[in-house]
């Protein structure tokens, strides 16, 4: 029976804690330039309504490693729910390749793809949520501290589809995320909702950036103006103008505490060039462990560990 990836809660913590243990091993396994390709012969369909480097070079290069084969359809190329149906751009896909990986704007457009496929179907993102991201943020969170035992993360900015996939991923792994927005720009309410019902972790919403990197393990942030909100970049420059991650800032969480950010990075604006580029910052790591964690991701839905 296929599994789809649409949300981080679509997988178990037990689940969760498996693909780690297996990218740590991939990782492994490339760094020492060891082949290892279970994915032979296996197509993955690539449908982009966004741009992204990071998520078509690391699915494509990662279904290279693994011995398959990546096909990029582009917005003007597919058309979903323009040109053609996504019921049926779901069923012909599957007719050709093993799965499908879809970088969209609307979630419902992953969600009716997933109902009509007969293949498996990962989120590259969407509006909603973001969760190969989060994945690959908290598996270079354990690299670095060698658990995740009392963590905190503190997040400053908009309650963006980043924000609330690391929602998603406390109701799977016990955490403290405080999340410091602007009025108006919390995140999705459902979701923070349903995560604290499940209270597995502890998880707020401030308005203050410095009470939510107090004590923090983790200083995460993302732009302010995401793809698609480009005629609200006015109006959010100035709602967003206390919550820049800069030198001040950093300075009031724990000593040791690192800084993330999911890229693309508005420097100056978001996250300060001294930040982004200083000792606390692992943002290049995280976005170098998209590639490892996403392989471990195609082989469990494509193949099974």
């Amino acid at each position: 029976m296929k599994r789809d990836f649409l949300e981080i809660v679509d997988l178990t913590s037990q689940e969760i804690w498996q693909l780690f243990r297996f990218t740590k091993a991939l990782k492994k396994k490339q760094k020492k330039g060891k082949s290892y390709q279970p994915l032979k012969g296996k197509t993955l369909a690539m449908v982009f309504q966004k741009p992204s480097t990071r998520t078509r070079v690391s699915f494509e290069v990662g279904m290279f490693q693994l011995g398959g084969h990546a096909i990029y359809l582009s917005p003007d190329e597919i058309g979903l729910g323009k040109r053609e149906a996504v019921s049926d751009v779901a069923r012909v896909l599957s007719r050709y390749v093993d799965a499908i990986m879809a970088r969209v704007f609307g979630h419902e457009i992953l969600v009716e793809l997933a109902k009509y496929a007969s293949v498996p179907v990962i989120n590259g993102l969407s509006d909603l949520t973001h969760p190969c991201q989060v994945l690959s943020d908290v598996f270079t969170i354990w690299e670095y501290r060698g658990c995740l035992d009392g963590l905190k993360v503190a997040w400053i900015g908009d309650g963006n589809n980043v924000a609330n996939s690391w929602i998603n991923m406390a109701s799977r792994i016990p955490m403290e995320l405080v999340l410091a927005c602007p009025s108006g720009y919390e995140p999705n309410r459902e979701i923070l909702e349903r995560a604290q019902k499940a209270k597995l972790s502890e998880i707020k919403v401030v308005r203050d950036p410095f009470e939510a990197v107090k004590e923090a393990d983790v200083i995460y942030t993302d732009v302010w103006t995401s793809m698609g909100q480009e005629k609200e970049q006015a109006k959010r420059k100035k709602a967003f103008k206390k919550y820049c991650v800069d030198d001040a800032l950093v300075s009031k969480a724990k000593p040791h505490v690192v800084v993330m950010h999911c890229l693309p990075a508005h420097r100056g604006e978001e996250i300060t060039d001294s930040v982004i580029e200083g000792p606390r910052s692992i943002v290049f790591d995280q976005a170098e462990n998209r590639l490892h964690v996403q392989k471990a991701l195609l082989v469990n839905l494509m193949k099974g560990f």
